[in-house]
């Protein structure tokens, strides 16, 4: 196991084939939700990769401050189906908070789709006051992490 991380620009063309490839895979076709992936912000994030040799296992986006939410965020937080339940997930979350950390951000958001705020929540995310809402036609929460809380 390998943990990547990279701008935009420091992508190869096969890692963001395989970025998007298992962005489709899993939000669009498994989730059966037809919603614009690319979202032009690609290029603003820091791509959190997690490789199991030539595979990649987990996924996700980390922004600076100022981007998707007046502080740092974490999105497109994703597994593959051939890695779920080794525990990927939870390597993605550590790596994910601690890029945005070396970043300098020690708050961060993301929209947790309903189901999965008990993982977030495992990594210190807590859900914010804002009420339920959906996004793309899925349940979603929003939840912040703050260091130290």
């Amino acid at each position: 196991m390998k943990v990547v991380i990279r701008t935009f620009d420091e992508l190869s063309v096969k890692e963001l084939y395989d970025i998007i490839q298992l962005r489709v895979e899993v939000f669009i076709l498994e989730q059966t939700c037809l919603y614009q992936d690319l979202d032009g912000n690609d290029d603003k994030a820091y791509h959190v990769q997690i490789l199991e040799g030539d595979e990649l296992a987990a996924y996700a986006r980390v922004f600076k401050s100022g981007i998707k939410y007046p502080v740092a965020s974490i999105g497109r937080v994703i597994t593959s189906p051939k890695y779920r339940g080794k525990g990927y997930g939870d390597i993605l979350m550590k790596e994910s908070i601690k890029c945005a950390e070396e970043l300098g951000e020690h708050h961060i958001m993301l929209s947790s789709q309903s189901y999965a705020q008990d993982f977030y929540a495992k990594h210190g995310f807590r859900r914010t006051s804002r009420e339920s809402y959906l996004e793309d036609d899925i349940p979603h929460v929003e939840m912040e992490y703050r260091r130290g809380e």
